[in-house]
């Protein structure tokens, strides 16, 4: 398996890289080759005073090249110039990548409401199964705040298409994941069941499947805004990971705001997995 971890070279994505924990994690699941992807934005010329960005950039990546080798993967490296999230993107679909890893230090509760960073871009429009990680806000150098990526994980379904495509990753996960809480809220009007359906009951049966791969679950059923209950269920279980689905059933998911998992990804505190729809799984 193949995965595209992103960097802008910032303390953030130094973290992700080298932490010796996340790495083994990556190869807990699978992983086997990573590609490290830095884009410099169109707009940066290398002619510029001052300013080799490229030399620069491919320096620092044959840095990090050395410490993912030695942590055991084949490691390419990739200086591109484009936009961000469409370039990551674009590599991610052409080596054939299972995930995309993307560290992020988070915003403020206002910042959340601008739809600009590369990692909420990415959210909006990845075709692979996207982790970002999420790094200390303040520090100068900032620490991962979980380099336990998949032991302990929040799966947050609404019992549609997409999320029971999601679970399909534990199937991934599970020499990694040692614990799993299952969330499902309920809404005044849920489509993903129908009106006799026992939600609980549903959870009950996605936990059999995690147990049988000696996975510890817990299930909850909430009420209320999706996007809030499954925040305060991160903030009660403190996951290493929220796992969770993106409909975007059609290209218009790329021009509308505010959907349930791009909130999740602007707001939650810890990792979020996010596995868009048709994604190799």
């Amino acid at each position: 398996m193949k995965a595209v971890i992103a960097t802008d070279l910032s303390a953030a994505s130094e973290a992700t890289i080298e932490n010796e924990t996340c790495l083994e994690c990556l190869g807990n699941i699978g992983i086997e080759e990573i590609h490290l992807v830095t884009v410099i934005p169109s707009n940066v010329h290398a002619g510029m005073p001052g300013m080799d960005f490229e030399k620069r950039r491919r320096q620092a990546l044959d840095r990090y090249s050395t410490v993912i080798e030695n942590a055991g993967f084949d490691v390419e490296t990739h200086v591109v110039r484009g936009t961000p999230h469409r370039r990551i993107t674009g590599i991610a679909e052409t080596i054939g990548a299972s995930l995309t890893v993307v560290g992020s230090r988070g915003k403020s509760p206002l910042e959340n409401r601008v739809i600009g960073s590369t990692a909420r871009n990415l959210a909006r429009t990845t075709e692979t199964p996207l982790l970002v990680n999420r790094v200390e806000r303040e520090a100068d150098e900032p620490d991962l705040l979980e380099s336990h990526l998949f032991q302990r994980m929040l799966y947050a379904t609404d019992f549609s298409e997409n999320a029971e495509h999601a679970f399909e990753l534990f199937s991934v996960l599970k020499n990694a994941t040692e614990e799993a809480r299952l969330v499902h809220v309920q809404t005044p009007k849920d489509p993903g069941l129908p009106e006799d359906a026992n939600p609980e009951m549903r959870l009950d049966e996605l936990a059999t499947q995690l147990e049988a791969w000696d996975i510890e679950v817990e299930t909850e059923v909430r009420e209320g805004d999706p996007a809030d209950e499954v925040m305060a269920a991160e903030a009660d279980y403190e996951p290493s990971t929220t796992l969770v689905g993106s409909r975007g059933h059609s290209r218009l998911r790329r021009l509308l705001l505010g959907s349930v998992s791009e909130d999740i990804v602007a707001r939650a505190n810890g990792n979020v997995l996010l596995v868009p729809p048709g994604a190799h799984v």
